[in-house]
């Protein structure tokens, strides 16, 4: 089993990075193979809508040379997709909408001349993220959001991790919100592990 890490945070030191520390600690204690992308470290560009990949069915077929194509085949090769994103107004950060703009049209072959595949159909996302609102109005926005990317793409929904910064009243990353990481961890493994049974 691998989980493909999307990781969306600038800082490396922050709060997504904090809670996804003992989410991927709990991956290699299952024996759950992950691979973490950090998108700041990647050259994706915005999607220019001139529609030459919808015409490439079995390809991604996108004209833009950056570092897409290589993420797309992490995200094709895995069994879920983590969305790791602190909330920036209501959603991701640019370079995680940015990714998902481009995965969802070049991955999803609706709009040529003819109807193709859709090319990360059969996997399963999940999103863990932060934010500085309470979750069900921080974080709502975004969820929708991945709820309707999954469903155009026949990508699995699998759920939400999020927890709130209180703005440095606290310590962010405490015991409880570590074992939560963990808990989900565990979850998405047996949600995968019970559909294959």
């Amino acid at each position: 089993m691998k989980f493909c890490i999307l990781m969306g945070s600038p800082r490396r030191e922050g709060n997504t990075a904090a809670v996804l520390r003992p989410f991927l600690e709990e991956c290699a204690a299952m024996e759950v193979e992950t691979e973490t992308i950090w998108l700041y470290d990647k050259k994706i560009d915005p999607c220019l809508g001139c529609g030459t990949c919808q015409d490439r069915l079995k390809e991604l077929g996108c004209v833009q040379e950056d570092d897409f194509e290589e993420i797309f085949r992490s995200m094709a090769a895995c069994d879920a997709l983590i969305f790791a994103t602190p909330i920036y107004s209501w959603y991701c950060t640019p370079p995680m909408k940015v990714l998902m703009d481009r995965a969802i049209y070049a991955g999803v072959k609706n709009y040529g001349r003819e109807r193709g595949p859709k090319l990360l159909e059969g996997r399963r996302a999940a999103t863990l993220t932060t934010c500085g609102y309470p979750p069900e109005r921080g974080a709502d926005l975004w969820e929708e959001g991945v709820r309707r990317w999954c469903r155009h793409g026949n990508v699995e929904y699998l759920g939400i991790l999020c927890r709130r910064d209180w703005g440095g009243t606290e310590p962010f990353l405490n015991e409880d919100r570590e074992q939560a990481a963990r808990d989900f961890a565990q979850a998405l493994r047996m949600a995968i592990r019970a559909e294959e049974l």
